[in-house]
This record gives C-alpha cells, structure tokens and sequence, in this order.
C-alpha cells in the first residue's frame, strides 16, 4: 500500500525523471561522438598500438590504437549486429582475422540453426504466384467464398480473435511497462500517398530524403504499424498480457499469428525473419550486406502487387548475390518483377511499337466481326458503346516511355547523383529497356521480354552506341554502367559511409573503386580492402556510426541474449523507433546517415524500447537479466550497474553517462521500495534497460 501511495504522489515527479533522463541522454547521442573522438585522441598513443598490435587475437589485422577489446567489439558492431554474451572472448580465442575471414566467406559458416528458426515462416519458400493464390486480395478470396469482402475481413478477424481467446491466459491490468511519455501516435498511412495504381504521388528529391513526417510510417505507433504488416496483429499484443514472466505465460503467438490468411501475412513474416536472421545469424557480415543491397535497391512494399512480389525479390534477386558480383546483382534487380512493378518499367512501352501492336488488335477484331460468324459468315456484334465524355483520353489504353527505371538506375543503382549523365541519358536508357515487363502481376509475375513492345532503334547512352537487338540493349545498359569508375566511386562511397563513417575518408573510397574495377565488381574484394584499411580500425571510426532503429532493436536483442516465440513485437519497435520494415517508399531507401536518426522524440522511444525489452514486457519475447548479470549483486544498485556496464557496454561508459546514470539509482522503481523501507533487491532490469538506452549503446 505504501508503494502504491508513492507511486500516486510522485508519479510526475517520476515522469519528469524520466524525461530528464532522456534529455541528458539525448545530448550525449548527439554531442558524444566529438566528446569522445576528443577524448580518444588523447588516450591514443604509441604505446597503446604496440600494445594492440602485440594482441594475439589481433594478429594480422593493420596496426590500429583500439585496444584489443575495443578492436573486437568495433567489428562485432560495424561487420554484424553487436555482440551476444561471451562473443567477445570466443572471438578472441579464435582471433578476429580469422572471424574476418569466415564472415566474408558465408558460403563456409554452418547456420543451421537459423534455418531451423526460419522454417516456421512457410511464405519465405514459396513463390509469388503461390502467394498470389494462397494470401489473395481482399475481394479476390471474398468471390471464392462468396461472400463480401467487408464480410470475409469480418471472419478473418474473428478466427484471429478466437484463437487468441483460446490461447490466452489470465490477465492482469496493473502491471504496465515503465515507459516515458508516450509521442502523439502517427495518422495511418498504408495506400494514402500513392496516386493512380498504386503509384506514389510525384515528390522532389529533396522531399523523398527529408525527415519522417508525423504523417510517415516511420513515426507510426505499434498498433498501427501491425495493422499495415498484419491486419488485425494488434491484438496480439495482449496475447502475454503485461509481459512474459512465468506466473502469466499468455498464448502461443505462433498459433495466433499462423491464423492470419491475408496479403499483409506476406510482409509480415519476411519482416520477422530479417529480424530473425539479424539476431541469431552466424552469418552476421552477409545479413549486413542483403539489408545493405535492399536500402541499395529499396522497393516499397506498400505499393500494390509489390507486397506479393517482395519474398522473391529478396530471396532471388538479393540474397544470392550479396557478396557475388555486383553486375549480377545488377541484372537480377532489373528482371526482377518487384523492381519493374515499383519503378513502373513494366509498363514502358514504345510509343510507335505501341500505336501499331493497338491497330493490330483493332483489324483482327475488325477481321473476327467479319468472318468469324457460323460457317465462315459475318459475326453479329453489339454497337459500339458510345464513349464516355467523363473519361480522359489519355486513360483509355494509351502506353509510351516511362523514364522511372532509367532515371534510378543512374541515379541510385549505378553512376550515383554526379554521374555525369544527362537527361536524354535518362531517355535513353528508358527506350534499351522498353519490353522488360511482367506477364501478369496479379497473375503470373514472371520476368518477361516483349519484342513487340521494345524500341528497336539504336541508342546513345553515355556516347555509347546502343545497337545489339532486343532485350540485349538492357544488358549492354547494365555492362556499361557496372563498369564505369563513377559506379565504382558511388558503390565504394556508399559501402564506407555504412560501414566506417557518415562522410568516410575520400583516400579510403578511391582505394575501394580501384579495387572495385580491377576485380570486375567483386563485392567481397572492396569489403575485404575497406576492412583490411587502417581507416576501418582509427579511433575516429570508433563507435562513430549512429545505429538506425532495426540496428538498435536487433543489437538490443543479441546483447540480453533475448529468445522469441515470435519477433513481431521486436518488429513493431522498429517501425515505431522510425525505421518500418519494407515501408520505405521512395526509392532512395532509409538514410545511413546520423542526422535521419537523431531526435529526442527517438531517444524517447529508444529508450521505451530498451525498458520494454528488458522488462520482460514484449509479447513473445523472452529475456532474463537476473542471470545475464549473474544474480550476486541483487541488493546493491551501484554495483547491478557496474555489472550491466561491463556486459551490456563491454565497460565503456563515459564519465557524463555514468553519472547520468548513477543518479537514476535512487529512483524508488529501481530500489523496489519506498520511503524508509530496506532494500533488498534491486530492479535489475530497469538498470540495464537504462544502460541499453546511453548513448554509448546508441552507436556503433
């Protein structure tokens, strides 16, 4: 009763803490990383990179002033998603050249164990015309059912509401997550930006790269990022009640979520298994490069036919090609029926070729109503409908050039913004690749290359003659921009700013690009010259990265050694921290840099996150802090936090963090009592939910 009293009268007191809290936080996020380049450009010395280098697990790698820790934890964040509990020290047993060397050779590391995880996501093995047949439109399954499609939405939701029923324990209601003041929730934004057919409304650059708007699925609250993933998936959120402990161990959120027979099932379960494969892959370096090459060539899952088409898209046109070369990458992105439905190439056509396959039509239906008539007579037809004046002409059938694809290819596939191309480059390109279309998007979406549709006239592109016939005019495109130096300064520039820094050393990127183009766009030969560079291993690389919202939730998840029945709570998190699965609409993809992720209003969520997590309060996710931490200092919150420090932080904690912290352990949540009472054990997990949510932790 006392504690509830406490609660009552200081509970603002408690809120303004908090925010507090994360004010002094947020000013670390933002301002540390010169603090702390400061300050590790004092502690570097000679002494400390003949001590680094004189580090047997060091052995190999170029001489660096990281100590060896430091050497080890810097690669376990920027090659993976951060450590796991003990990895630090397997590393260092093994040696980090070596752990190097397997991380570039994925082909080598034996993960069978996430391909058993993977294997309760059936959508990720099938293909888009299987998808297309067993999670159909709304509409579609409403006509099988004959019933509807308000009235199938109905039972779709009522099989899901039943089966959480069935699988739900008992609840209790006064046990809610410690969280800070909740942001405003974002308005729902599934189809509302797009134009006709699912188009997105026309934006400038600089508005397509510009912050998450309020309005944005990146600011969306939980509940409404789950009903765009998965309609009707906010309910599980209750299915565990307040949390996970074991005198209240809810449902199976597997049972309730393998209930859902709808599209957005889709996205859904290859949003869980990113994030599955983020935290419990062996395969860290490749996990990194496919979320790398999809932000690369980012496709919107919100548009139309996409959100049938995106499994394919990752698992044939990405995943394989990773760590390959990157002109294969580069083919099987643009014959990939995903690319050609966001960017619209599949309906770029030919304007004469076009004009002359409609006449065609036109005399054989003019042919059919003359001869095709019992016995070689003439057809009775019905007249004509008179035309509808409401219609606009240019919808009745008309197709041409659509520069979409072009246009992003050189800009952000390839030659990069300063490529040197000029707009009738851009037309150029567009007519090599008029014909790549989709037989059928709704039906059969397969690559396929009309000849009747393709521009058959020679092309300049980039004063290269363009002239080989057919579908290899796109090809020959794809051969010369894979091969020219602005591509290969582009792609180096990009993999650095997301591996080393947001503006990387310009000496390191030109010794990628020549790597790059004497390879033949190797792409596992300019990951090994960047990781082999001293650049890499400076202490000005040093945590200097800012982790984006799926790099926060994942290394969050591997560092407490977290184990899920289902991630779609972790997956939630991520789209409300900012960054929502597959939701990105532009065709730039998500930002790598610092300044897209930095806000107080994403510190704040940061943190619920980080709290939640710990906690033990997120449906289907399952943690235990009290052995993390080893369980012997239960009763001294100076010394849970020190430990927290040293598992979660790998010790590192500036003087402005730990203080920060340490002035949060008289917080009666942390104390678990009130007044005068004694202390005899500790929050151990609010303090290492603190301690995940310092700036430290914040950075890679």
């Amino acid at each position: 009763m006392a504690t509830q009293q406490v609660r009552g009268t200081h509970s603002w007191e408690r809120r303004g803490i908090f925010l507090t809290l994360a004010c002094i936080l947020c000013a670390g996020f933002m301002f540390a990383l010169a603090y702390l380049a400061d300050a590790g450009d004092k502690r570097a010395s000679e002494a400390q990179k003949d001590r680094a280098a004189a580090a047997p697990s060091l052995k190999g790698l170029p001489a660096t002033d990281l100590a060896e820790d430091e050497a080890i934890v810097h690669a376990l964040n920027r090659l993976g998603y951060g450590p796991r509990p003990g990895e630090l020290q397997r590393v260092k047993d093994v040696g980090l050249a070596k752990w190097i060397d397997r991380q570039l050779h994925p082909e080598s590391i034996n993960d069978s164990g996430m391909e058993a995880r993977l294997s309760r996501f059936t959508t990720l093995s099938m293909s888009s015309e299987a998808l297309l047949e067993r999670f159909p439109r709304p509409a579609v399954a409403a006509k099988r059912e004959g019933v509807s499609p308000q009235e199938y939405r109905k039972e779709q939701q009522e099989k899901l509401e039943a089966a959480r029923q069935a699988a739900d324990g008992p609840q209790g209601s006064n046990n809610r997550p410690e969280q800070m003041a909740e942001q405003p929730a974002a308005q729902q934004n599934d189809d509302s930006q797009q134009g006709e057919n699912g188009r997105p409304n026309s934006r400038s650059r600089s508005q397509q790269t510009s912050s998450p708007q309020v309005s944005s699925p990146q600011t969306m609250a939980p509940d409404e990022l789950a009903e765009i993933l998965l309609p009707g998936a906010k309910n599980l959120k209750n299915q565990n009640g307040s949390g996970n402990s074991p005198a209240n161990p809810g449902g199976n959120p597997l049972m309730n979520f393998e209930q859902l027979q709808t599209p957005q099932r889709v996205i859904g379960e290859l949003a869980m298994a990113k994030m599955d494969r983020a935290i419990y892959s062996e395969k860290q370096l490749y996990e990194q490069m496919v979320d790398f090459w999809f932000n690369h060539f980012n496709v919107f899952a919100g548009k139309g036919a996409d959100r049938w088409l995106l499994t394919s898209y990752e698992r044939d046109a990405i995943r394989p090609h990773a760590m390959g070369k990157f002109r294969d990458l580069l083919e099987a992105t643009a014959k990939s029926p995903a690319m050609l439905f966001f960017l619209d190439n599949w309906q770029s056509v030919d304007p004469k070729a076009w004009a002359r396959l409609q006449r065609e039509q036109e005399e054989r239906r003019a042919y059919r109503g003359r001869f095709g008539g019992p016995f070689g007579g003439p057809r009775r037809l019905p007249p004509p409908a008179s035309p509808n004046p409401k219609q606009n002409p240019a919808k009745r059938q008309e197709r041409g050039l659509n520069e979409n694809y072009g246009r992003e290819l050189m800009e952000l596939h390839t030659l990069g913004v300063d490529g040197g191309y000029s707009q009738q480059d851009v037309i150029e390109v567009a007519r090599c690749f008029t014909g790549w279309t989709i037989r059928q998007p709704q039906r059969d979406p397969e690559f396929f290359f009309n000849e009747r549709l393709h521009d058959s006239n020679p092309k300049v592109v980039l004063g290269h003659k363009i002239n080989a016939g057919g579908m290899r005019d796109g090809e020959e495109v794809l051969d010369l921009l894979a091969r020219n130096p602005h591509t290969a300064h582009h792609l180096s520039l990009e993999i650095a700013r997301h591996f080393v820094a947001d503006n990387p050393p310009e000496a390191l990127v030109e010794r990628m690009a020549r790597t790059y183009e004497s390879t033949d766009g190797d792409i596992r030969a300019v990951l090994h010259t960047m990781i082999y560079s001293p650049e890499f291993w400076s202490r000005e690389a040093y945590r200097a990265k800012i982790k984006t919202p799926f790099e926060l939730v994942a290394s969050a998840a591997r560092a407490v050694a977290a184990d899920n029945d289902l991630p779609l709570a972790l997956v939630q998190w991520t789209g409300r921290i900012g960054e929502p699965l597959y939701q990105c609409q532009p065709p730039t993809g998500y930002s790598d840099k610092a300044e897209a992720w930095v806000s107080t209003g994403a510190l704040l969520n940061r943190l619920n996150y980080a709290l939640a997590l710990t906690g033990n309060r997120l449906p289907g996710v399952r943690t235990d802090i009290r052995s993390l931490l080893g369980g012997e200092v239960g009763g001294e919150p100076g010394a849970v936090l020190d430990r927290a420090i040293s598992v979660l932080l790998s010790g590192e904690a500036s003087p402005q963090t730990r203080e920060t912290l340490e002035k949060q352990m008289k917080d009666p949540r942390v104390l678990q009592a009130s007044l005068d009472d004694p202390v005899t054990q500790v929050n151990e997990d609010m303090i290492a939910g603190l301690v995940l949510g310092a700036p430290e932790f914040q950075r890679r």
